[in-house]
């Protein structure tokens, strides 16, 4: 795990770290809002209670898809919009001014209550999630363009990490306040107000990391590109590594320069070797959110209700522990084997693994029905069959972090070139956040309708279009981002060489004409 390599690429992992920190709000957000909406006090203030007491279901259920599903309708637009604004901006002040927008989002959520009503937080949501949805688009693409190629799936499946831990502090936030504040305001304020906290230092952060030396490059800042390049590497300015490095670079750009001069949006999207490249990007990220992890992960409490873990305190305790093993799970995927099993057996095992608990999970849940509390009655311990689904999606959930989780945001990062990279990541995390909006507003309804036909739909998809979408991918663990355009068939092997050759010979006549 900690080899020579960690050491030197510890620039790399820093620049990630904070570039990802952002990445926290992104898994808080989406793992705060099920647990918020799910509190009695909440559901009193904002007329959710009818006179006799009881919950108005139908009522309920529409405000939590609305406060869940907004933050994906803003992050579309915000994923979309981040293509031109990192092209011309570049990659770390996109990143600030993103972060600023969510903050204003999440005063908003905080501030909600009393004489401002639910409007507050759908508002602050939609704008918290415009903010969300840029990071989400940027943060790959600005870790991808600095990590060397050896370590890069690591590097950039630490992203999937990051969206972990913040679903898992929400949880855990979640239950404290269902807790210890059960009976006021503060079972929203904290949960929303904390995430200030996280963008405050994200904020601050992006001022201690380099701009992408290949947006740098593809701009014509070719020293400063260079320098932090070398940076990056710790290596020296001069170095062979370096020189090397930047060559590739350079001599893809230049590449895409004089092949795409002037063709604009058309070219990018469907010039040679591109169209396939997007589809995958808006296919894989369909794929991803239809594979129940999102309905798992956002309404986490009415799923653990759904399968026998009455009460607010069961419910929520048994989401923190599905945000532990979550988190633990895609931390040993990413350090310990993302780079030795390969893209392609990763998503296919994944897939698999998933689809199985679920129909399992089905299974159960349709021979050993929940048996639902009486209104006013405590809350029984879950059944033995409930502990037996419970351990199924904690060991789903592994399945989902040693593929499904991280690999399509690496996978994605890896098959654009510089030129068009922005492009494809909007289009992938425009697509992610999409299908996460519907996920997210029809999973309330299909939760009540279907019962254990939920978990069987599924087990279908992950089986039916996720395991054998993954046998269709090209593998790309090993390549450099330069090679992939030989991948998709953009440019030939040879003519690639050939213009690294003329890349490293130019820059070598210049070195020596400065030295005379």
């Amino acid at each position: 795990m900690f080899s020579g390599d960690t050491f030197k690429n510890i620039r790399v992992y820093w620049l990630a770290f904070v570039a990802y920190w952002g990445i926290i709000l992104f898994g808080y957000d989406t793992g705060i809002a099920g647990g918020v909406v799910s509190q009695p006090y909440f559901e009193t203030s904002f007329g959710l209670v009818n006179a006799n007491g009881s919950i108005n279901k139908s009522k309920d259920t529409v405000v939590s898809s609305n406060v869940v599903s907004v933050l994906q309708a803003g992050a579309f637009f915000g994923a979309l919009g981040s293509a031109p604004i990192s092209a011309w901006l570049g990659r770390k002040l996109t990143l600030i001014g993103f972060t600023i927008i969510f903050i204003v989002g999440a005063i908003l959520t905080t501030v909600a209550g009393g004489n401002r009503g639910i409007g507050y937080i759908y508002g602050g949501r939609v704008i918290s999630g415009f903010g969300i949805g840029g990071i989400s688009a940027v943060a790959p693409a600005y870790v991808s363009e600095c990590s060397p190629k050896n370590v890069r799936g690591r590097i950039t499946g630490c992203f999937q990490i990051m969206v972990a831990i913040g679903v898992m502090i929400s949880y855990f936030i979640n239950l404290g306040v269902g807790l210890h504040m059960a009976d006021s305001p503060k079972v929203w304020r904290i949960p929303f107000g904390f995430q200030l906290v996280l963008a405050g230092i994200m904020c601050l952060g992006l001022f201690t990391v380099k701009e992408s030396p290949r947006w740098l490059a593809s701009k014509g800042y070719v020293a400063e590109g260079m320098a932090n390049l070398a940076y990056l590497r710790r290596a020296p300015y001069d170095s062979d590594e370096v020189r090397r490095e930047f060559a590739e670079i350079e001599a893809a750009i230049r590449e895409e320069q004089e092949a795409r001069k002037g063709l604009g949006l058309n070219e990018a999207f469907f010039g040679k070797g591109n169209f396939v490249r997007f589809v995958i990007a808006f296919v894989i990220f369909l794929l991803q959110q239809w594979s129940g992890q999102n309905s798992v992960g956002y309404y986490a409490p009415q799923i653990f209700t759904s399968i026998g873990y009455s009460g607010t305190t069961n419910s929520l305790l048994a989401s923190g522990i599905y945000g532990i093993v979550k988190v633990v799970a895609t931390t040993l995927f990413v350090f310990f084997f993302v780079e030795s099993l390969g893209r392609k057996a990763s998503l296919f095992i994944s897939a698999m693994g998933m689809g199985i608990m679920f129909f399992i999970i089905g299974a159960i849940l349709k021979t050993h029905p929940v048996v639902t509390p009486l209104p006013g009655h405590p809350a029984p311990p879950p059944a033995p069959s409930s502990k037996g689904m419970a351990a199924m999606l904690y060991i789903y959930v592994c399945f989902y972090s040693m593929g499904w989780g991280p690999l399509p945001w690496v996978y994605v990062s890896d098959i654009f070139p510089t030129r068009t990279r922005h492009y494809g990541l909007a289009v992938g995390s425009g697509s992610q956040w999409l299908w996460n909006f519907v996920v997210a507003k029809v999973t309330p309804t299909l939760e009540a309708d279907l019962g254990f036909k939920l978990f069987m739909m599924f087990a279908t998809i992950n089986i039916g279009g996720m395991a054998v979408f993954s046998l269709l991918l090209p593998e790309t663990k090993g390549y450099s981002l330069e090679e992939m355009d030989i991948i998709f068939g953009s440019v030939s092997a040879e003519s690639r060489e050939a213009r690294i050759e003329r890349a490293l010979d130019h820059r070598e006549t210049t070195s020596i004409g400065k030295e005379v």
